[in-house]
């Protein structure tokens, strides 16, 4: 059977959709904010280095006083050394004496929070209530460049109108969103984050 001219303008047309909406996929999981000055600093899965030193930076220049870093998950082990009782500072607790001890950061302007999650809606309700009883009106919310889209929706439907919410990804962070397609990790990184935002704006959470 033939194939129309028209028929082979709609085909070409509907590849050249799908190209465009795949190269526009680095730009859909990414929405950073323009910056504000904010009463606090939310530094997500606080194991990652490059956003906890992005949060010293914001602080150092003046956006905040004060940074909070999600306690993230707790893997087996650590309970296990627990109850052994052998101390072991998680990843937050050690970004944290970095930056108290090395960094320069006053210690009463930073805490780790205490509560295991391991998504961002459990992050975002864990802030909820610490925001409400400090009187938090803006938050600046730190993670990867390609989560900050999906993060922003969490945190924002957790917390609701009465906080503004700042998403910002890491000075460090070399995620490209306009060409994301030419490294093998941030292909990856679109392919993990792309799911997650759809189950997210479907109303799934996690």
């Amino acid at each position: 059977m033939s194939i129309s001219r028209s028929q082979r303008v709609m085909a070409l047309l509907f590849v050249g959709l799908i190209t465009a909406a795949l190269l526009g996929s680095g730009r859909l999981v990414t929405d950073e904010d323009p910056l504000q000055k904010a009463d606090a600093i939310y530094v997500l899965g606080g194991s990652w280095v490059q956003r906890w030193l992005e949060a010293v930076d914001l602080f150092r220049e003046g956006y905040a006083p004060h940074i909070v870093i999600s306690r993230g998950t707790i893997e087996e082990g650590e309970r296990e050394l627990g109850r052994r009782g052998v101390p072991f500072p998680g990843p937050g607790e050690m970004g944290r004496n970095a930056m108290v001890t090395h960094l320069g950061i006053p210690p009463d302007a930073v805490e780790v929070l205490t509560t295991d999650v391991d998504n961002t809606a459990q992050e975002a309700e864990t802030i909820k209530d610490i925001a409400a009883g400090r009187r938090w009106h803006r938050l600046i919310v730190i993670t990867d460049r390609a989560s900050t889209r999906r993060a922003g929706f969490a945190m924002r439907r957790v917390l609701g109108p009465g906080v503004d919410v700042v998403m910002r990804g890491p000075r460090l962070d070399g995620f490209p969103p306009g060409g994301w397609w030419r490294r093998r990790a941030d292909f990856r990184t679109v392919f993990y984050e792309l799911p997650k935002l759809v189950a997210y704006w479907v109303g799934l959470k996690g």
